[in-house]
């Protein structure tokens, strides 16, 4: 219902370019960025379902707090109750917390099967997480760059405070991505909430996710999901969306500015660590 509504205002959100056109934060949100891809989807509509499953099972049982403060209250039960067990409500509070459980399993699972099984991809890019910066690597196009946060004093147009970098991740739309996700000293964690993105980085060990990013050049804002040291706030995460021609324009000059020596003297850091 709520994305329903959400396409029906569409028309009216482009006026506002930087609404539509980016998944970012926005000020006194207290709901979930839109999701984009299939996992995103998935993610979300277990989120709303499980929220509703939350909030009429604490109505529930705030409901039955207070019929129990009012029909067991002193004055109206002097002599108190001596009853020890109740055969019915206590397979009642067995059964009943199973079968929710299992419901709750149902999408749960689907969610992580989708998740684990799919072996089909188009490109692949792996992401070192480092203190207090990312590297970005096209492991198919021997190109490798770093990624760090424009300072504050730096900030020109409609670039976003704590949010821009100078070199985003630019990736082609409607392309299904892997990223192999690894870590140069602490522990970092890549989020980007739009794309229902999040995994840890660590040293010495790759973790993989993938993702679908939709059509439609968009960018897409994320940030480190781990406190990783005290510039921990000034990392983050910019997935830029282009359609296939611009991207191949990128990849061109990309292949020109970052030379590929780095991915070498990356790799000559992860042996070492």
């Amino acid at each position: 219902m709520i994305r329903k509504l959400f396409y029906l205002i569409l028309p009216v959100l482009t006026i506002y370019p930087s609404i539509v056109f980016s998944s970012e934060p926005k000020p006194w949100q207290l709901n979930l960025q839109e999701p984009a891809g299939i996992i995103a989807e998935l993610s979300t509509d277990l989120h709303d379902f499980l929220l509703i499953v939350i909030t009429l099972i604490s109505l529930f049982v705030l409901g039955l707090l207070i019929y129990v403060c009012i029909r067991f209250r002193e004055n109206k039960n002097p002599k108190p109750s001596k009853t020890s067990h109740n055969t019915i409500i206590e397979i009642l509070w067995t059964v009943i917390p199973v079968i929710i459980l299992v419901v709750i399993a149902v999408p749960s699972f689907k969610l992580l099967y989708i998740q684990e099984t799919d072996k089909e991809f188009d490109m692949v890019v792996k992401v070192t997480g480092n203190q207090w910066y990312w590297n970005y690597e096209y492991p198919d196009e021997k190109l490798a760059f770093d990624s760090y946060m424009i300072p504050e004093n730096e900030i020109k147009g409609d670039q976003k405070r704590m949010l821009d970098v100078d070199y985003p991740l630019v990736v082609p739309e409607g392309t299904k991505i892997k990223f192999l996700i690894a870590g140069n000293d602490v522990m970092h964690s890549f989020f980007v909430p739009s794309l229902a993105l999040q995994t840890y980085s660590f040293a010495g060990r790759i973790n993989e996710i993938w993702t679908e990013i939709p059509m439609g050049e968009k960018k897409y804002y994320g940030q480190c999901n781990q406190i990783c040291g005290v510039n921990h706030a000034y990392m983050p995460i910019v997935i830029k969306a282009v359609n296939k021609s611009e991207y191949d324009k990128w990849l061109k000059k990309a292949k020109q500015k970052f030379a590929t020596h780095d991915i070498q003297k990356n790799k000559l850091v992860m042996n070492n660590n």
